[in-house]
């Protein structure tokens, strides 16, 4: 924690380290990342969405907390404006079952403004004793 700063900052452990972001195209991993990284916190996205192997996300560089974000078919779609079959959205969240598993905090982002997935991950986060 910097001084005047209450945001808590996590630890890193291994390689990576910090905050691993994951969750299907749409979910809002960017926008929280680029939100975790405005406040000082060593966050990044993993595309584990796009890789066949079901725990990629900590075999490359293992972060010290991972949070999935979560959303339906119809919000991605809509967020991204993709023309994309339910098949690919399925696949999609197939290929996240590990990390959904594994995860220390889940969000399901649907209806939920940027900020309020931000604060309801920082809370996850503190809930977890991640922070």
């Amino acid at each position: 924690m910097s001084a005047g700063d209450s945001t808590p900052r996590f630890p890193a452990r291994g390689r990576a380290g910090g905050i691993g972001v994951v969750g299907p195209c749409g979910a809002g991993k960017t926008t929280l990342v680029i939100a975790l990284k405005e406040r000082g916190h060593r966050a990044r996205q993993i595309a584990q969405e796009h890789s066949h192997v079901q725990d990629m996300w900590r075999r490359l560089a293992p972060p010290t907390v991972l949070v999935f974000l979560d959303a339906s078919f119809s919000t991605c779609t809509e967020r991204k404006r993709f023309d994309w079959p339910v098949g690919d959205y399925e696949e999609q969240r197939r290929r996240l079952e590990h990390a959904r598993r594994e995860c220390d905090v889940y969000v399901i982002t649907d209806g939920l403004s940027p900020e309020q997935v931000l604060a309801e991950v920082l809370k996850g986060l503190e809930e977890s004793g991640s922070a």
